[in-house]
Order: structure tokens, then sequence, then C-alpha cells
């Protein structure tokens, strides 16, 4: 009986001490760039099942706030899409508002909650995509599955399941670098546990002294589409107006 009690504690022990690790693991990834604010611009391909690719150019800025980061992703090109406006930004809570402008329309709209897994602007990016760049750590709970090699480097694999069963994936499983935590790929799963999107981080690059991806490609499993941000210009610390993360800026696209 006493060496049941004994294997049953040394197992308890190695779960916590794994699930510790992975939680290290990611806080690593997650704040390997230490920065206070991030501007943009990147080109967005848009390939579809045939093959046919479409093209939009926009501008983004970042910077944390009183209850985490907060997003703003406006199109420039092409004139169809130009003057969109979006704004993302962490709540309390731990969960994300949305708003977005379309000039079709003329006004701001808030994204309700159950539009978080629709397409972002015809991308394959969904909302929840766009806002999970920036997920707090402790909404998910995180297992370190294995280490393996991926293109050569050696990885973390992560296993992250939210503890909000109403998230658009039932997990999210990540190769992190084991030497410098450069995050390589995500696999998404459906609430039916089924492989749905692919996320690819590469074209890795100094910027003021941060190893940034330059590239960062989406694939919707089965479908046969991506979409590919190819990084312009990016600017860390540079001074962003508290202004621009307002639905006001949304609506007029200036700082008041």
């Amino acid at each position: 009986m006493k060496r049941i009690i004994v294997s049953a504690l040394l197992m308890l022990i190695a779960g916590f001490l794994n699930a510790q690790d992975a939680v290290s693991i990611v806080n690593s990834a997650k704040n390997r760039i230490k920065i206070d604010s991030i501007s943009s611009r990147s080109r967005m391909v848009i390939t579809a099942k045939d093959g046919g690719t479409t093209e939009r150019v926009i501008d983004q800025y970042s910077k944390d706030g009183p209850n985490g980061a907060r997003t703003v992703i406006v199109f420039q090109r092409p004139s169809s899409v130009a003057g969109t406006r979006f704004l993302t930004m962490d709540t309390a809570s731990g969960g994300s508002d949305r708003w977005i402008f379309l000039p079709s329309l003329g006004r701001v709209r808030r994204i309700a909650a159950s539009e978080s897994g629709g397409s972002f602007m015809g991308t394959d990016f969904s909302y929840d995509d766009i806002s999970s760049m920036d997920r707090d750590i402790s909404l998910d709970t995180h297992t370190l599955l294995r280490e393996e090699t991926l293109n050569g480097n050696p990885c973390y694999v992560i296993q992250s399941v939210p503890k909000d069963s109403s998230y658009q994936y039932s997990k999210t499983i990540t190769w992190i670098d084991k030497t410098n935590f450069l995050i390589y790929k995500s696999e998404m799963y459906n609430r039916r546990n089924e492989l749905a999107k692919v996320m690819e981080m590469s074209d890795f690059k100094d910027v003021q002294e941060r190893l940034t991806p330059m590239q960062t490609k989406i694939s919707t499993a089965g479908a046969g589409t991506s979409t590919t941000i190819f990084m312009e210009i990016i600017k860390y610390d540079d001074p962003i107006p508290e202004a621009v993360f307002t639905t006001a800026y949304l609506e007029t696209g200036r700082v008041r």
C-alpha cells in the first residue's frame, strides 16, 4: 500500500512540475521581446484554393493598456478595403473587446462574441486569431508534451487547452525553440478536436536588437487556403497616442 501511495505522489509531483515547466516556457516565449509599443506596415497575401492571390496593405499599432494588450489595424490598400479599421482590447476579465469600422457602413460596429470564430476581412485569420497574438497565458492550461526538432531547431512542444470551453479552439500545440524561445509553429484544433489551422513564423531578423518574424503564414486545414503576412516596416517603442486606441479613431482615422 505504501508503495502505491508513494508512486501516486511521485506521479502527481511529476505532473505538477511538468505543468510548471510548460507555463515557464510559454511565459518566456511570450515575454521574449521587451517592448512598450509596436508600429508596423505589412503586406497581406491571401491565397485561394485555386492558387489565385489577392493582396492588402495594412498598418498595425500595438501597445499595452491598463488591462493588457491593445491593437489597431488599418487597411490602406486596395481601395475596396481602404479605410477599414479594427480595434481589439484586452479586458480585466481576460477576454477581448473588438470593434470594426467599415467605410461602406460609415459607423463603428462592435464584434459580438458569437462572431469571434468568423473570418477577419476575408482572410484565414479569425477575430480570435488576431486577439490570440497577445492571449494571456493564464487563460489556458499548458502541458509539455515532448521535445523534438523542427526544421533543424530543437523545440519544446507545448499543448495549451483553454479553460473557457466557449473559446474557438479546443487546444493549441506550439513549437518553441529550446534556446531562444522563438515560436516557429502553432496547430489549432476545433471543438471536435480536429486540426483546424496551422500558423508558421519564419524569416527571423534582428530589428532593434529583437529577433522578429518577418513572415507569418496561417493555413486552413482541408480548405487549401492560406494568408501570409510579410512584414515590410516594423518599429519598436515608437510613441503611439492613447487616442489611437479608441472608437473615435476608428470612425475618423484621426487623433483628436
